[in-house]
């Protein structure tokens, strides 16, 4: 006989048991959402609280409903407690509360609010509804809203500074810049490719390559690191490196337009012309860039790097229409046959702006001379400082007086750094020396002859003479007077460096200078001469009111002391 079995037994179970959580409450929450049901889905959410009260997900769930129902006060109780109790690392709660004090008209709360949230946010989730409701809080206040700074924005606005400052050819303002932004956010990739930049505009190539591979060792795909590294590969003549890289780069096809751009840019500096011209032709179909006359002026150079030339033509005649008052498309336009016939070289960078040797031949018509107004321009500033470090000497000496205009801390510090240069003409750093004086620089720099390093007060041009004479800058003055009008700083240079010359190898037996005019006239003259500028006696004599044998008397004086048509090269005593 069976025994009897107790109801149940004899079958597993099917009652699944229910797990009472804060994730079951908050699973019902949301369900009571959906259907808008919103007494209930408070209700969940209070009781997901209740079972995980040390989660802030769960208060700040809470807290949104009760501002969904209208409870704003109690909103911010919540949000509170979360900031003040569970985790003040929740930076959003800010905002919520500020939403919360909008809606209750509390617009001075919401403000404080919302400061709070723009200066503590790290991730910047709603800035852009930030921004929205600082229009909103505006015009409620009448005022602006005073915000110092925007934590997620942290080295944005100061990297786009650093890049202006690039552009314009201030390098050591960007690098300063710059550096105090990598320092602060290493991983700012972005800020280190323009950091080596700027150590490349400045000549510190290693510098500059030690930077990239640091981006690339961390990003070994950085696009822009991989351009900057190929065009320093080419600086430094690394060929090897060089050809490997750029085989890699023409397997680039970017989709985003700046990489597009940059990949094109560096295509041509590299010479892979016929690349460039694909990515610059790639740029022109987009729409927001078509009225843009420089990407028409590139696309143009590379057409004509690779024989297109009546494509080129054509590019430049819309240059010509989309920017009537730039020299560049005319300039171009009018050597295209020379260049399509091979007569002329095609151009070989590609600067929306003239070459720079055309500038200095303009510069050099009579009449014309350097425009006071060349540090407005970023273009032609930048190419100044290219210019000075990688032009010929006579490009270098057209810098170095341009420099003299522009008279700003990037253009001291540009000619500080030439000052050291080993290679360097000892004459154009004898020039820079004294563009650096009118500067107002008075103290001593590091100057390098090439055999040593010698400490020079720009200020003092006659540091080998035991004194200085009244009279004898009464000489300079006079003639400084009546050059100023009609000539460069060069020639201005030239003529002290020759007073100071005479002075210097007629000490100690210097004559009386009691004619002021006579001698600061042959100064004049002189100086004219050895720049192959027309000149006679009678016009110096005419100017200082004095005869043409009195000019005649003490330019022979001076140039039996000093062969004066070798002063062309003369440099102060100090520096020889």
């Amino acid at each position: 006989m069976k025994e009897n079995q107790q109801p149940g037994k004899s079958k597993q179970s099917k009652v699944l048991p229910i797990s009472m959580d804060a994730g079951f409450f908050f699973e019902r929450a949301v369900s009571s959402l959906d259907r808008y049901h919103y007494d209930k889905a408070l209700k969940y959410f209070r009781k997901a609280v209740e079972y995980e009260p040390d989660n802030p997900v769960n208060h700040c769930n809470m807290a949104g409903i009760l501002s969904e129902m209208g409870n704003y006060e109690a909103s911010n109780a919540a949000l509170s407690v979360i900031l003040e109790k569970i985790d003040p690392t929740m930076t959003e709660c800010y905002f919520y509360m500020a939403n919360n004090y909008a809606n209750m008209d509390m617009f001075e709360e919401a403000e404080k609010a919302l400061i709070t949230y723009l200066e503590e946010d790290p991730s910047g989730q709603f800035l852009i509804e930030a921004e929205e409701m600082m229009e909103l809080l505006q015009y409620e206040l009448e005022r602006p809203t005073k915000v110092t700074k925007i934590k997620s924005l942290a080295g944005v606005l100061e990297h786009d500074r650093a890049r202006e400052l690039l552009e314009q050819g201030r390098f050591t303002e960007a690098v300063k810049l710059l550096e105090s932004i990598v320092e602060g956010q290493p991983d700012f990739w972005a800020a280190r490719n323009n950091l080596a930049l700027g150590y490349y505009y400045m000549g510190q190539c290693s510098k500059a390559i030690d930077t990239i591979y640091g981006v690339l060792e961390q990003e070994p795909g950085n696009l822009h690191a991989l351009c900057n590294l190929a065009i320093l590969y080419q600086h430094e003549g690394k060929t090897e490196f060089l050809q490997e890289l750029s085989a890699r780069l023409r397997k680039i096809i970017p989709f985003h337009q700046d990489h597009l751009f940059k990949l094109a840019t560096t295509m041509g500096v590299l010479g892979a012309h016929d690349m460039a011209y694909r990515h610059f032709r790639r740029l022109l179909k987009d729409e927001a860039l078509r009225t843009d006359p420089a990407l028409y002026h590139y696309t143009a150079v590379a057409a004509c790097n690779i024989e297109r030339f009546a494509e080129a033509e054509n590019l430049w005649r819309h240059v010509g229409r989309l920017d009537p008052g730039n020299e560049v498309s005319e300039y171009y336009l009018n050597r295209i046959e020379e260049m399509a016939a091979g007569t002329r070289p095609v151009p070989v960078h590609y600067h929306y702006h003239l070459p720079f040797e055309e500038q200095v031949k303009q510069w050099e018509l009579p009449g014309e001379g350097i425009p006071t107004n060349i540090a407005d321009n970023p273009l032609v500033r930048s190419s100044f400082f290219w210019a000075l470090r990688y032009g010929d000497d006579g490009t270098k000496l057209q810098v170095i007086q341009a420099f003299g205009l522009i008279g700003d801390h990037e253009v001291e510090e540009a000619l500080k750094a030439f000052l050291l240069e080993p290679e360097e003409d000892l004459y154009l750093k004898d020039l820079a020396l004294y563009v650096l004086r009118s500067l107002g620089v008075d103290y001593e720099l590091p100057v390098c002859t090439g055999e040593a390093t010698l400490m020079i007060d720009p200020s003092q041009t006659w540091a080998k003479l035991p004194v200085w004479k009244s009279e004898w800058q009464a000489v300079l003055d006079l003639a400084y007077e009546q050059m100023r009008s009609n000539t460069d700083i060069q020639q201005q240079h030239d003529m002290e460096s020759l007073w100071v010359q005479y002075l210097n190898l007629s000490y100690p037996d210097i004559p009386a200078i009691s004619h002021i005019e006579g001698w600061a006239a042959a100064l004049d003259y002189l100086t004219a001469k050895v720049n192959h500028r027309s000149v006679s006696y009678e016009k110096v004599a005419e100017r200082y009111g004095i005869s043409s044998s009195t000019v005649r008397k003490y330019s022979l004086r001076i140039n039996e002391v000093c062969d004066a048509k070798d002063t062309v090269k003369m440099i102060f005593p100090y520096v020889q």
